[in-house]
């Protein structure tokens, strides 16, 4: 009898913590995206949307140097935006005559539909389709990437090649930090989760926050480069935007798409005449420096190319 007593009560106390537990986390679920901060806010209403197959794309456009003929797009990292160019961006419009960048569909303020296969194709694509919607598409193009889009880089880089008809002319390519040799990259542990935990990945984009994020971001930066605490909120707020938290596991295939088509994108990078740099932190966490180096400086690049 006491026996039963001790596991109705235990029943009894689950199911008063399950509803109460319920609100709680329909509530935690329904948080509002943080709000803009003055600057990301300006940095919005800065830029310009176009239409790409119905999807709105955000990015943007300045006019630099009067008389130079030089273009540089810059093609931003995993999960941020373009705004990660907006301290060099001032610098940039005093070299070249047009500065553009966008944000990638699925981050910063471009749409971020789901259920949607994303792919670093369809993301090469449109930035040839913002060059032809800007009228650039016949002009040479300096590329300037960092981590994502070193792979939609490569992948223009790759139709470049190939010399096909409406694609970008490639006048130099300066990639940053990307894991350009998929066997040398070293994701983080929320990575894979996301990635890879089929029915439990969307359940976990949900219940990430700002605490998770900025704890997994920041130690991939190096120890005296490390975001603020309100500059990681723009990011995140860049992030929130559009629930682009809940798209974080689909925008993560591009880790098994550059497995699957390492064959094309390394090799568009091992047999090109174009000038191409690599800018390398070599405390980098997520692509590590010994195993990078050995293999960057035993390839056909590491013979051809700067670092």
């Amino acid at each position: 009898m006491v026996r039963r007593d001790r596991l109705r009560r235990m029943r009894e106390w689950w199911v008063q913590v399950g509803l109460l537990a319920v609100p709680l986390l329909a509530a935690y679920l329904h948080i509002p995206p943080p709000q803009l901060s003055p600057a990301l806010h300006s940095w919005k209403s800065s830029g310009k949307f176009f239409t790409y197959k119905g999807l709105r794309i955000f990015y943007q456009d300045s006019v630099g140097v009067v008389g130079s003929p030089e273009i540089v797009v810059l093609l931003h990292g995993f999960p941020t935006s373009s705004y990660d160019w907006y301290k060099i961006w001032e610098g940039l419009t005093l070299r070249f005559h047009r500065v553009i960048a966008l944000d990638f569909l699925g981050f910063g303020f471009s749409d971020k539909p789901r259920p949607h296969h994303y792919s670093i194709f369809e993301q090469a694509s449109i930035v040839e389709a913002l060059l032809r919607h800007l009228g650039l598409q016949n002009r040479r193009i300096n590329l300037l990437s960092h981590d994502y889009g070193d792979i939609v880089a490569q992948e223009l880089l790759y139709r470049f090649k190939q010399n096909r008809s409406g694609r970008l002319t490639i006048k130099s390519l300066c990639l940053s930090n990307g894991g350009i040799f998929p066997e040398t990259h070293r994701p983080l542990l929320l990575q894979k989760l996301l990635k890879d935990g089929g029915m439990l990945s969307p359940i976990l984009t949900r219940l990430m926050n700002f605490f998770v994020f900025s704890r997994g971001l920041t130690p991939v930066f190096g120890p005296y480069t490390r975001p603020s605490e309100s500059e990681l909120w723009d990011m995140w707020a860049g992030i929130r935007n559009n629930d682009g938290n809940l798209v974080i596991d689909s925008l993560l295939q591009y880790i098994n798409q550059r497995k699957k088509f390492r064959r094309r994108w390394v090799g568009a990078l091992a047999s090109v005449s174009i000038p191409i740099h690599f800018i390398y932190g070599p405390l980098d966490p997520v692509n590590p420096y010994p195993e990078f180096l050995e293999l960057y400086s035993n390839s056909p690049i590491g013979s051809r190319f700067t670092i």
